[in-house]
């Protein structure tokens, strides 16, 4: 009886004990962190929110570290202490195009690199599409504080409008066209430079009668119209006077406005088109025309979009290295947001030869 009562004890014992909770794993604080990583708690700070002064090797040792114990920055206390988002906003003003989707090739190819870009320096990115009436959108935008710097693609109509902003707000850039001397900081493709490649190329191959077709009211746009009127003004005997086809950026209005053009019927043998979007659109008005590419009429676009080498014929263009602007666009405004003064940065246009322009396309 006595064996059956201490057996009976021993079950119940090792019941309870079973159903005891068990004393909770500590969570590591920041100064474990640092202990293990045999650095003051101020470095782990800086490293664990991504800070460029912590050099590469050091920051990554110390994050592998705070990995490896489970240590989970706090954002909400972090931003309260350091009076930042975490967060970059991306702004798309739209005032010239309205109709202008954010799922135009260009738009989602940068939009993916810049992404990418940032939140592999543990920010969060806010994508803000601003569609007209435009009004005091920017200033609007960097008064919520929602943001702790801010990256416009495209200066659409709202030239004076960054101009203006980039006085007492210093970590705005811009994805555009140089415009002469102003104050905000802006990347981009030399267009001018670009169209002239294009234009240049199709008169190498014997065209003298080219059209520029797109939107100049659009800086960027604005740039690439002088760098074709400025090839034909330096192009051989025969070559005809510059001509300038308006047409907007989406894909049917670019397709109507080459339709109506060749309706009308004047005389052409090349076009060098603003965007790949517009060169492809009038690609197959050419076609639905009559007109046969390259044979009739040869074709240049600009961007280099990943559509542009499978369509047919492929499409020759002028590339934009947009994986090295986001990340252009990413790293200034860290750095202005860290208080220094960047400059602009223009990059070198580069002219792929495919089968649009009837010239033989490279290896």
């Amino acid at each position: 009886m006595a064996r059956r009562a201490r057996d009976c004890y021993g079950v119940g014992l090792a019941a309870r004990m079973r159903t005891m909770p068990r004393p909770k794993k500590t969570a590591p604080r920041m100064s474990d962190i640092a202990r293990l990583a045999d650095v003051h708690v101020s470095t782990v700070s800086r490293a664990l929110a991504g800070s460029t002064l912590i050099d590469k090797k050091l920051r990554d040792r110390i994050l592998r570290i705070a990995e490896s114990q489970g240590y989970v920055v706090n954002a909400m206390a972090r931003n309260l202490r350091t009076n930042r988002t975490q967060t970059l906003c991306v702004a798309i003003p739209l005032a010239h195009e309205s109709g202008q989707a954010l799922t135009d090739p260009f738009f989602t190819d940068m939009l993916g690199h810049l992404a990418d870009e940032i939140t592999q320096r543990g920010y969060a990115m806010h994508l803000q599409k601003i569609l007209p009436p435009m009004g005091d959108w920017l200033p609007k935008l960097i008064a919520t504080k929602r943001s702790d710097g801010i990256i416009v693609i495209g200066q659409s109509t709202e030239h004076k409008l960054l101009e203006a902003a980039s006085k007492s707000y210093a970590p705005l850039v811009v994805w555009g066209g140089q415009l002469g001397a102003h104050r905000y900081c802006v990347v981009g493709t030399d267009n001018q430079g670009g169209a002239r490649l294009a234009t240049e190329h199709l008169l190498g191959l014997g065209r003298r009668r080219i059209v520029f077709v797109g939107d100049p009211s659009i800086p960027e746009i604005s740039l690439r119209r002088d760098g074709y009127e400025e090839a034909l003004r330096a192009g051989p005997r025969g070559t005809a006077v510059p001509r300038v086809l308006k047409a907007h950026m989406t894909p049917e209005a670019a397709y109507e406005a080459m339709r109506g053009f060749i309706a009308r019927g004047p005389a052409f043998d090349g076009v060098v088109a603003a965007t790949d979007v517009i060169a492809l659109s009038a690609m197959r008005a050419l076609a639905a025309g009559g007109r046969a590419v390259p044979a009739d009429v040869a074709v240049v676009g600009f961007d280099d979009i990943a559509m542009a080498a499978h369509v047919h014929p492929s499409l020759t263009t002028v590339r934009q290295d947009v994986a090295h602007g986001a990340r252009l666009l990413v790293d200034l405004v860290l750095r202005r947001l860290g208080g220094e003064d960047t400059p602009s940065v223009t990059m070198p246009p580069e002219l792929i030869v495919r089968e649009s322009s009837g010239a033989q396309p490279a290896a």
